[in-house]
């Protein structure tokens, strides 16, 4: 969430930015909403405070054997009025962060306003001398790659993998995590698939994105994970990190979950658009001083997967409107498929500054100096389904068989071709 305080000092550059955003924030509203908070809060303490100190003195006359009972009707009175005051403070603070945990993080000075802006393309398109096939063809010819099952097991925007092909999937796995857990530092976590709301309300994904969640029905209010940022992140929340612990760098493959409606057409067939898939999740906490550095590191990080794995991508960095609700930068690499004739998100990296460190109340602390918070960061590296079927179409044959890339055969016990 954003700085209470850097709102109230700056309401019109602030107003300005979200705009960028497309997010319209109500001015007057919010001001006399957090005003009557504000209000509220200092009248319910000095009720606190005046009633502590009658009863202190109660306490104390009450030794002498002298008469208290106007006091305890003081008391009683001061009693109703706290109650009073109280429920309405509450429900004028919950009904601020419930509009303030709806605001989306502002953007960095260097975030295009009006278009995405490609900074950087890597890799010549292969030029195929016979008809090309999408992904779903390819699969298709041997068996390997199964929509109609996944539909008849759970429903549509599911796949089954099967054979060497999910033995190339699992090979992905492995070789994007030793790749940043070996040459780029990471440290590699296991985590769970399923997480609480305050989780979810410390990434960001809740209360804004609801809707895009898969919750479960049950006595807890538990719901699947949209992506493994969502416990790496937390997994530092609450706590007052020294120095010296900076930065934590970690990574988890996990599969993830998401319900997120999309348009029928060319990105809806296929692998492109699945409500699970499996991704390499990248997280840095970081000092707030070296978070764009950490940033451009991050999507080296991300783009050395691609490279090693010979696929043509480009570096996009995103506009306003297209950074994510937490974001204050991102950047999204996009990869070619061939049956596109396009390029498509793989990977998307940002800089949440102190955006999420505030929600899980996340800080760090020089020797003795005042606490302050850390910067959080977090990308794919990378999707792997979507890397998948980049793979199986770049790597395609006349005879719909598939290359396994060189880099990727020792993971899969010398097999070169699927």
């Amino acid at each position: 969430m954003l700085n209470i305080k850097l709102i109230c000092k700056n309401f019109n550059n602030v107003v300005k930015k979200l705009a960028n955003r497309g997010f319209e924030l109500d001015i007057k509203f919010f001001k006399n909403l957090l005003e009557l908070r504000n209000k509220l809060k200092k009248k319910t303490e000095n009720l606190q405070n005046k009633r502590n100190i009658i009863s202190k003195d109660i306490g104390n006359i009450k030794k002498t054997g002298a008469n208290i009972k106007h006091l305890i009707l003081e008391v009683n009175k001061l009693n109703k009025k706290l109650h009073k005051t109280s429920l309405r403070f509450e429900a004028t603070k919950n009904k601020f962060f419930k509009i303030f945990f709806k605001i989306p993080n502002l953007p960095h000075k260097s975030v295009p306003i009006k278009k995405n802006i490609e900074i950087n393309r890597w890799g010549i398109p292969k030029k195929f001398k016979f008809e090309i096939r999408d992904h779903i063809k390819i699969g298709s010819i041997n068996g390997e790659l199964d929509f109609e099952l996944a539909t008849k097991l759970t429903g549509s925007r599911f796949t089954v993998i099967r054979g060497n092909l999910a033995k190339l999937h699992r090979a992905l796995i492995q070789f994007m995590l030793d790749k940043q857990v070996n040459e780029h530092g990471y440290e590699e976590m296991y985590v769970p698939y399923i997480i609480n709301r305050n989780s979810l309300l410390g990434t960001g994904q809740l209360p804004q994105f609801y809707k895009n969640i898969f919750s479960l029905d049950g006595e807890n209010e538990y719901f699947l994970i949209p992506t493994a940022e969502v416990p790496l992140v937390n997994s530092v929340s609450g706590k007052i990190l020294n120095i010296k612990d900076l930065p934590i760098k970690l990574t988890a493959h996990s599969p993830c979950f998401r319900n997120e409606p999309v348009s029928y057409g060319s990105d809806y067939r296929g692998m492109l658009r699945q409500h699970q898939f499996d991704k390499i999740e990248l997280v840095q906490i970081v000092h707030p001083n070296k978070s764009y550095v950490v940033l451009e590191d991050m999507t080296k990080h991300a783009e050395e997967i691609l490279k090693a794995l010979n696929l043509p991508y480009r570096v996009i960095n995103l506009c306003t409107k297209d950074i994510s609700f937490c974001a204050s930068k991102t950047y999204d690499l996009e990869v070619w498929i061939p049956s596109l004739n396009s390029y498509r998100e793989i990977s998307s990296i940002s800089n949440c500054e102190d955006f999420q460190a505030r929600r899980i109340k996340t800080r760090f602390r020089k020797n003795k100096e005042k606490p302050t918070f850390v910067h959080t960061l977090n990308g794919s590296g990378i999707a792997v389904g979507r890397c998948l079927l980049a793979i199986m179409e770049n790597y395609q044959n006349e005879d719909g068989s598939i290359t396994v890339p060189e880099i990727l055969r020792s993971y899969m016990g010398g097999i070169k071709r699927i």
